[in-house]
């Protein structure tokens, strides 16, 4: 089962995805050092994921993407949103939304893309999971399974690497560690998720051979 990565960071989503050849794309050449140390029989690509998306997207069965999401985020717009703050209004990054279209009409196998909850009512409509928007092409649980941590928005960088299963002294690049473990999806929703998309794959497969 050949799965594409995209946006990899850390693989938060990716720990527990099991019987797969996953391909991992990430633009920040430590974080993605930091994954191939974690996950070593994946094959990682620095670049572009949204580039390379457009490229690859027909070698792959499953595809999961987490665009960037701080131009989405509701912290950042209540921030931004006061005129007396440092905090510059920007323009939503439409990457977002682009590959959600792209993915929804050109591609043939199972797909995710995830998501905060943005301060705007979402363009297209999406599932809603815990802190998460999730749009998929396949019906998800409506628990997934993810773990809850007190007061997570808070949450001291060691809390979140904890619960997260990751070490980040050695990244020498230049986001905040902290940003970065807060951002990861837990990897038991990644699990739930993807464990929906290899049931489907493997059920097809099954009647493609039947057929024969």
């Amino acid at each position: 089962m050949k799965v594409l990565n995209l946006y990899a960071c850390l693989g938060g989503n990716r720990l527990k995805w099991t019987d797969c050849e996953v391909t991992a794309v990430e633009l920040d050449p430590e974080l993605a050092r930091m994954y191939q140390e974690r996950f070593p029989n994946d094959t990682v690509i620095v670049g572009d994921a949204h580039q390379y998306l457009l490229d690859h997207y027909k070698e792959f069965v499953f595809i999961w993407t987490s665009p960037p999401c701080p131009t989405h985020s509701r912290a950042r717009y209540w921030n931004s949103s006061n005129y007396h703050t440092t905090t510059d209004a920007i323009y939503p990054d439409m990457k977002l939304y682009q590959e959600i279209l792209f993915l929804q009409h050109f591609f043939k196998g199972k797909y995710v893309v995830e998501n905060v909850i943005p301060y705007y009512e979402p363009l297209i409509p999406a599932k809603k999971r815990g802190r998460h928007l999730y749009w998929t092409n396949f019906n998800l649980p409506t628990y997934l399974g993810d773990r809850k941590a007190d007061n997570f928005i808070h949450a001291k960088q060691s809390v979140l690497e904890d619960f997260h299963q990751i070490d980040l002294s050695s990244y020498k690049g230049e986001q905040r560690k902290d940003k970065i473990a807060r951002n990861l999806v837990d990897y038991e929703a990644g699990k739930t998720i993807f464990e929906c998309a290899k049931g489907i794959y493997k059920a097809n497969n099954a009647n493609q051979t039947e057929l024969f």
